[in-house]
């Protein structure tokens, strides 16, 4: 079954009836997300024109513990018409679905666990009287289908990367996929200043322009960044030096006790990695985006927020 998946140059489908309509479903989201184009198709509206989503070539794979579900049973010879390759999964090798398929796999079934304690307890009831909804046997085709959605992972060579392309909004696919440059501010929109600005000016412009994201980005009239000068900079150059500190420059005052260029990133960087520098050591609220070519040109910033924002932290 799982070879005429690989092989199928179209779409596979999945089909059932009832409870087994949602097993079709949830299997289907499950192949679709490992890279196997995958869809459902409920069988009673394919009845009545559903049907043309179904091309030749492609697979249909029906899914029903009798084998001898009315509305599956009338829809495989027009399905096999078009062209189709139909597979029944069935507990019943000898049904009718199991004859007339291109292909048949039996999804062994023991009883049903319900159906068994039913039968223990009014042991005078015959089984059709007592039959209960199959619990047992819909989670025994929800376990073929994440068998053949792994397997057919193994043959395809899945990689994470590839994964995660289908879960744009999962957290594997935010830490394998998204970069810096996709969660970043602009250097446009952040407040820059020069290394000569004073203590007042800067400590007025941060107040003013920083945006929320407290700091100030020294650079010079190339743009390359010489540091950053942060509300917790200000606070320890008062403590140690006290209000003299406002006739200081920034190139004096950057970084404040740290003596190091900031922690920084890069555009092409994963936005998880620079989730996890941010944690690193002193966490710190965000990061300068420079150029990579060595020349430290700001490109922009992220911080935790943006992180946050994006259902990375």
């Amino acid at each position: 079954m799982c070879q005429k998946i690989i092989d199928c140059k179209g779409t596979t489908l999945f089909t059932g009836v009832g409870k087994t309509s949602f097993v079709a479903k949830k299997v289907c989201q499950t192949l679709a997300s490992t890279g196997t184009r995958s869809i459902f198709l409920n069988a009673v509206d394919a009845l009545h024109g559903d049907i043309g989503v179904l091309n030749g070539g492609d697979v249909l794979v029906m899914l029903s513990e009798s084998g001898e579900t009315h509305e599956l049973v009338t829809l495989l010879p027009y399905a096999k018409a078009k062209g189709a390759v139909v597979v029944a999964c069935t507990n019943a090798p000898n049904s009718t679905l199991a004859g007339r398929a291109d292909a048949h796999v039996r999804v062994p079934g023991d009883g049903d666990v319900a159906r068994r304690k039913t039968l223990e307890r009014r042991k005078s009831i015959d089984a059709a009287s007592a039959a209960p909804p199959p619990v047992t046997y819909t989670a025994l085709q929800l376990l073929f289908g994440d068998t053949c959605a792994v397997y057919l992972m193994e043959l395809k060579g899945l990689t994470k990367n590839q994964y995660a392309l289908n879960h744009p909004a999962g957290r594997i696919g935010k830490r394998l996929v998204l970069r810096v440059g996709d969660v970043m501010k602009p250097w446009s929109e952040l407040p820059l200043c020069s290394p000569s600005t004073n203590g007042a000016d800067a400590l007025v412009r941060m107040a003013g322009t920083s945006k929320g994201y407290g700091c100030l980005l020294v650079v010079d009239e190339q743009r390359r960044l010489l540091g950053t000068f942060s509300d917790a900079d200000l606070r320890r150059a008062l403590t140690r030096i006290g209000e003299s500190v406002l006739l200081m420059t920034t190139r004096e005052l950057m970084n404040f006790g740290k003596g190091a260029f900031p922690r920084a990133t890069t555009p092409s960087a994963m936005a998880f990695d620079a989730h996890v520098t941010m944690e690193a050591g002193n966490p710190v609220e965000y990061l300068p985006v420079i150029s990579e070519d060595g020349e430290k040109t700001l490109l922009g910033l992220v911080t935790t927020r943006d992180l946050a924002e994006c259902g990375m932290s």
